[in-house]
């Protein structure tokens, strides 16, 4: 079932949404050469606790997942792309970090993430990075009312094959709002004019990611960090928008560095 939000409610979300975009924005400045994926773990820990919301992560345990995460934040490197799960790795120079957030705040969820290099940048990783930004709003842009779900992924897809990138259809954005996953799934790729008519209080996670040269994944020991097939890198970012008579508004939007 798909809850459309009234706009009280969704200046609730507007509420987790600020938080989420602070705490990101934070492990994006911290993220440095020498710096262990652990010490940002807890930094973002820290934080959630201070400002009293609760983890969506923390003892998240779908079917495609091995155990319970038992982290607050997904920390991704290099040819990882999805869920990463944050241990003992000490950040080098020229790594992509991908980092996911999502959080609660009086019952209400905002979920995001984005995609930094660590160091010294080497331009197909900024090529990349730029390419899941740039598909990122023209999905935004796509969230309007009266346009269809396939048009925010078509919008996705066209901005990958522009730029050369094949897509994976296995993960992408989805409903939320009370919870971390609603429906409806929101794929990366699909066909404009199709599927449900996008209407006002329809909350939704975009989150167009790539991978340099595969739409093939596979998962890592741990049954939660998702690579790409090949090892070749990777780059994820995400919002959370809301669909108003106005149009879409990103409720996880970073203020500028």
């Amino acid at each position: 079932m798909i809850e459309l939000k009234t706009p009280a409610e969704i200046q609730r979300m507007h509420v987790a949404g600020r938080f989420v975009a602070e705490v990101l924005s934070e492990v994006g400045r911290l993220a440095a050469v020498g710096v262990n994926l652990l010490d940002l773990e807890h930094h973002a820990r820290g934080m959630i606790k201070r400002r009293g919301a609760e983890s969506c992560y923390w003892d998240y345990a779908p079917s495609f997942g091995r155990g319970p995460f038992r982290n607050v934040i997904c920390l991704s490197v290099n040819d990882a792309v999805l869920h990463g799960l944050p241990h003992d790795y000490t950040l080098r120079d020229g790594d992509v970090l991908s980092a996911d957030l999502a959080v609660g705040i009086d019952g209400w969820v905002a979920d995001s993430a984005r995609t930094v290099v660590v160091g010294t940048a080497a331009e197909e990783d900024l090529r990349i990075i730029r390419a899941t930004e740039e598909a990122l709003e023209a999905a935004i842009e796509a969230a309007r009312p009266g346009n269809r779900l396939g048009d925010i992924s078509a919008a996705i897809w066209a901005v990958a094959r522009g730029h050369g990138y094949p897509v994976n259809d296995e993960f992408g954005g989805h409903g939320l709002g009370r919870t971390m996953h609603e429906e409806p799934h929101v794929s990366n790729k699909g066909r404009a004019g199709r599927g449900l008519t996008l209407r006002p209080g329809l909350t939704l996670a975009l989150e167009p990611w790539f991978a340099r040269t595969t739409d093939r994944i596979v998962y890592d020991d741990d049954g939660w960090t998702i690579r790409s097939a090949d090892g070749s890198r990777t780059a994820h970012s995400e919002h959370t928008v809301a669909i108003t008579e106005d149009g879409p508004l990103v409720l996880t939007r970073r203020e500028p560095a």
